[in-house]
């Protein structure tokens, strides 16, 4: 196809003639319009050739193109038209071809326009960085230079301190000579002296009386001898010398070996000193003084026109206070007393004023004059500074009596310290109501608790995060409410008046301590109720107070079967004072075998390093179970500086211990036991006359009659019954009780005598049965909702007649029996049908129980009702008890491993079964949702892992822990320190497992998180630190070891001195007021 106009002449035209058959044709001449393409002309060509069999070939002389022949007929004119459709199509696309590469030409000048600008701009940054990479190089020589001269002035150092190690270590050696020579000597004197007491022969030098030193009196026998009671040992004289002298601490340049040098004493100025040294020595946590045996008492004061505010805060705000405190591990009781006109209860409102540990007073327009008294007392009377609360209600068109403003005033004009915070309300009683219950929050979390202080400031945090329990002790799962006991324990026992004529037995105790080692444990035994706890308590007060640098770990068992006698728990007490003598706290385990053989490792490591003696005292050591087997390390012989005393009754003493050097208590002299009982009365102003004397000479003959606990009930009776009166009929009543236990029974019914209302008598008669069948005892709030009818002026009214004849006692917020012989007297008075045991142990039963069903499972829940239920026999409902996730739980991160151990042995399943049990357990709460079921979920499979891991299971351990740690990131954050807390347990699994490179990894991901987090300050990543130090120390990588095992130490000594503070704020409380 193409156009004739092909095949024109180049001139301009020609005429083509047709030679098309005899007819002819038209010429016409064809206009000139574009070259065709050679395409179009060779199929022009073509089609010329093939016209036909009747087309004769052109002539010579025709003028036009040879052997070409055209006919002009129709068909070639659509040939000629789509060839120009052709080219107007070509022509088209040729056109935006050329645009489009007209403009990508132009948009690659523009490219290459801006990336000659960045090229100039690159230069330029590459200069200024060459700048700064040539001035950090010589920063970096600068640096390197100070560290040589400093390395050369550190070896300059080390030399002179081994020169002065070497002169002190002469010193102390050649004072250590000294010393000892200067000790037989004295033990040669005293041999003479006895000798010469024993001929009766008075020795007085009246020239040495005036004398600084100490007088020796040696006179006939059983008179008094005093002396220099020297109690130094071992390692102990130089230092113990110069401590005597100064009684105070030196500093780090005292240390005596590389490890002190090296260790807890490295970089303390003398300033910090004190509070090292305070950290180091504290073997009882610090409790805030407002606190009553672990409880929050909120002591309500009121008048009739402000009585419905109370109520409603009982009814309102009263149960979440009491939530708030269960969730933190205290209990929290609002004490209040109806109005007492008549002062009915004004003994027992006194002795509630002085345990509460917060008064809030009710006021309005009036003040009574029955209540002014306890106002003054709690307000203005206030030496220790307990937070104190005033709630003012002023109405419009009211005046304020005088009695109530002068009092305002009186509290308003106290020192800062003493001062109550009053708040001023006018409107809605409901609305009064709610700010006394913020501010009782407030007060009950900062004041009183402590919060502000205890709990570590974190960054973006959240409140979940609080785990006291862990933060200073690591890995080491401890429960504060055993060291309380414990605290509590020591108190009671050594608060007495009388000494009962203990002194002659301290010098006993003395000897064992500067007898020259290896000596075997001192056995301290007598009959029950001989004051074995007491004469222990006091010698312990003695020691503390003229030699501090010696170390004291004591430990007061109970009853038998509670939680102060089970033996893996005393070791790991024990053990854990001594780690706290270390800056770097170390993983324990809670196996009791291993526990058993780690104890005597940790004992010999701080022996080697502690200045002092060290003396571990264990009372009523019988009371343990098994105690042969589980006590088996103090057979074994002792490091130099460690002295052992145990106190035992003389029927239940092991055999094998009989033979070790024993201190007996004798019964009280009938002088000493009748001056106690006179005494006691002269408290009261009562008199007893000859005859009642007379008749006390004749009754205390006997052991049991002279019985220290015997003398302390009998002369507590004695001084009731001067009080109401009937002392001649009390008195023949005592003298007819020839024991203990009968004096006791004796006192049940006085107290029950006292009661003008049968249902208080029965009251107490329940009361004393339920703490009777109780593990560790119950609490007050607990009473309270057991026996719903009674009031708590008459729970307060029973529990102070109770506490006041030695009956009850207070103990980490549970009222217990003072005494095991009180405890069998209850026994023997109320419940020898066994009928009545087991209903009152159903009772507790169905309390604990329907507080499970509550979804109130706290440390109280968890302590009483598996061990019930073990107590029953119901083997079934003990099983469905510790599949409650949050029982076991509670006990396992209490550290009372064994003891759940213990449960699972007495249901009859082994490890396995209990793997398996537990990880049935946990598919219930699979389909939780909410960011707080979460987060719980994640700490049971976490609490899970620790206790498979502990058990040996590391293969079945890695799976819970995994599970938590992805439940935290998915919920929390991937830096938030509760991941950090999961790839901490996840990698102690993988050190367990031997898997290093993984444990590593995960160690370093939780420091960073916790450094993030927290700061590099805190504790938390002082524990990853150590952790790193240990995985090290375990591949013999001793630098790497070194250098975050000196980190942490840093860390852990900048803690301490921060603790410091809370010396002046937080201090043991009193836990025997006036009147109890």
């Amino acid at each position: 196809m193409g156009t004739a106009s092909s095949l024109v002449s180049p001139a301009g035209g020609e005429v083509i003639e047709d030679t098309y058959g005899a007819g002819g044709g038209e010429a016409c001449e064809i206009p000139v319009e574009v070259k065709p393409k050679a395409r179009l002309l060779r199929s022009s060509f073509r089609r010329g050739a093939g016209a036909g069999p009747g087309s004769l070939p052109r002539a010579a002389g025709g003028g036009g193109l040879l052997g070409a022949s055209f006919k002009s007929t129709g068909s070639s004119v659509p040939e000629l038209e789509y060839a120009a459709a052709e080219f107007e199509r070509l022509k088209k696309e040729y056109e935006i071809f050329r645009v489009s590469k007209n403009q990508e030409l132009l948009s690659m000048g523009r490219r290459e326009a801006k990336l000659d600008t960045e090229n100039k701009r690159l230069r330029a940054e590459l200069q200024a960085l060459q700048k700064t990479y040539q001035k950090i190089l010589r920063e970096k020589e600068g640096a390197l230079e100070a560290k040589y001269q400093a390395m050369e002035r550190a070896v300059t150092f080390e030399h002179d301190r081994d020169r002065v190690k070497r002169q002190f270590k002469i010193f102390r050696e050649t004072k250590e000579n000294e010393i000892q020579d200067l000790l037989r000597a004295k033990r040669e004197l005293e041999s003479k002296l006895q000798r010469l007491q024993a001929q009766g022969i008075q020795v007085f030098d009246p020239g040495e009386s005036d004398s600084d030193d100490s007088c020796t009196d040696v006179t006939a026998t059983g008179t008094q001898c005093e002396y220099w009671p020297s109690r130094a040992l071992g390692s102990e004289p130089s230092i113990g010398s110069m401590i005597q002298l100064q009684q105070s601490f030196r500093g780090p340049e005292f240390a005596h070996s590389s490890i002190d040098v090296e260790g807890p004493f490295a970089n303390i100025n003398r300033d910090d000193w004190d509070t090292a040294v305070a950290g180091l020595l504290q073997v009882t946590p610090l409790f805030s003084r407002s606190l009553w045996s672990h409880s929050v008492r909120c002591y309500l004061i009121y008048t009739d026109e402000t009585q419905p505010e109370v109520e409603l805060f009982l009814k309102d705000h009263s149960p979440k206070l009491k939530r708030m405190c269960e969730t933190m591990g205290y209990f929290f009781q609002a004490i209040y007393f109806p109005i007492d006109v008549e002062n009915q209860y004004l003994t027992v409102r006194k002795w509630e004023l002085e345990k509460s540990s917060l008064v809030a007073l009710f006021l309005h327009s009036t003040l009574p004059s029955f209540l002014l008294e306890d106002c003054e007392e709690a307000f203005l009377q206030n030496p220790e500074g307990k937070p104190r609360l005033i709630y003012h209600r002023l109405e419009d068109g009211e005046v304020t009596s005088d009695s109530v403003q002068q009092f305002l005033d009186q509290v308003s004009n106290l020192s800062k310290t003493n001062k109550a915070k009053i708040i001023h309300h006018s409107g809605d009683p409901a609305e009064g109501v709610y700010k006394i219950y913020i501010s009782v929050e407030k007060i009950i979390k900062q004041d009183i608790l402590g919060l502000e202080i205890t709990d570590v400031e974190v960054k973006d945090v959240g409140s979940e995060d609080s785990t006291p329990e862990e933060d200073d002790l690591g890995d080491v799962l401890w429960d504060i409410h055993d060291e309380q006991e414990q605290m509590e324990a020591f108190q009671q026992a050594s608060n007495s008046a009388h000494e009962l004529g203990f002194e002659k037995y301290y010098q006993r105790l003395d000897d064992l301590v500067v007898a020259p080692a290896p000596i075997p444990p001192l056995l301290v035994s007598g009959g029950p109720g001989s004051g074995k706890s007491l004469l222990l308590s006091k010698w312990i007060q003695l020691q503390q107070k003229h030699f501090p640098n010696t170390l004291i770990l004591s430990h007061f068992v109970g009853r038998p079967m509670s939680t102060s006698s089970e033996p893996s728990l005393i070791i790991k007490r024990l053990t854990l004072k001594l780690m706290q003598h270390f800056w770097a706290v170390s993983a324990l385990t809670p196996d009791p075998a291993k526990l058993l053989e780690e104890f005597p490792h940790w004992l010999e490591k701080l022996s080697a390093r502690h200045q002092g003696s060290i003396i571990i005292i264990i009372d009523s050591i019988d009371q343990v179970q098994q105690v042969e087997k589980h006590m088996k390390w103090l057979i074994d012989p002792l490091p130099v500086n460690v002295r052992v005393i145990v106190s035992v009754n003389v029927e239940s003493c092991p055999a094998a211990w009989r033979l070790w050097p024993t201190l007996h208590l004798d019964p009280l002299s009938p002088k000493d036991a009748k001056s106690i009982i006179v005494a006691e009365c002269s408290s009261v102003d009562t008199m007893l006359s000859r005859e009642q004397e007379k008749q006390l000479d004749q009754h205390c003959r006997s052991a049991a009659t002279c019985n220290a606990l015997y003398i302390t009930l009998f002369s507590k009776m004695m001084a009731c019954a001067g009080r109401a009166g009937n002392l001649d009929k009390t008195l023949r009543q005592c003298l007819q009780c020839q024991d203990t236990v009968s004096l006791y029974r004796l006192v049940l019914r006085s107290i029950r005598e006292t009661m003008t209302s049968d249902v208080d008598k029965e009251l107490m008669t329940q009361i004393l049965c339920i703490i009777n069948i109780s593990h560790n005892g119950v609490s007050e709030s607990e009473l309270m909702e057991l026996y719903p009818e009674m009031s708590w002026a008459s729970l307060t009214s029973i529990v102070h007649s109770l506490h006041k004849m030695c009956l009850l006692t207070y103990s980490c917020g549970l009222l217990r029996f003072q005494h095991l012989q009180a405890w069998e007297t209850v026994r023997l008075e109320y419940m020898e049908d066994p009928t009545l045991i087991s209903s009152y142990r159903q009772k507790l039963i169905n309390y604990f129980t329907s507080q499970l069903s509550q979804d109130r499972v706290t440390w109280r829940s968890a302590d009483e009702l598996p061990w019930l239920f073990q107590q029953q026999g119901s083997k079934q409902k003990l099983h469905d008890c510790l599949l409650n996730l949050f029982v076991s739980q509670d006990l396992y991160k209490r550290g009372h491993f064994a003891e759940l151990l213990s449960y699972w042995q007495f249901v009859g399943k082994d490890k396995g079964a209990m793997a398996a049990e537990y990880f049935e357990s946990l598919k219930q709460y699979g389909n939780c949702e909410g960011e707080e079921n979460m987060l719980c979920l994640a700490d049971l499979y976490e609490t899970l892992g620790r206790f498979l891991k502990d058990l040996g299971l590391l293969s079945q351990a890695v799976v819970p822990l995994q599970r938590s740690l992805e439940i935290r990131e998915t919920a929390l954050d991937p830096d938030h320190p509760r991941v950090a807390q999961s790839l901490h347990q996840l990698a102690s699994v993988y050190v367990q497992w031997k898997k290093f490179g993984d444990a590593e990894q995960l160690y370093k991901q939780a420091l960073e998180i916790s450094e993030n987090a927290y700061g590099t300050d805190h504790p938390h990543a002082a524990r990853e630190l150590e952790a790193l130090a240990a995985l090290y120390h375990k591949q013999n990588k001793y630098e790497q070891a070194e250098h975050f095992r000196k980190k942490s130490v840093i860390i852990r000594q900048q803690a301490t001195r921060r603790r410091g503070s809370l010396v002046k704020r937080l201090r043991p409380c009193p836990l025997n007021p006036r009147g109890g």
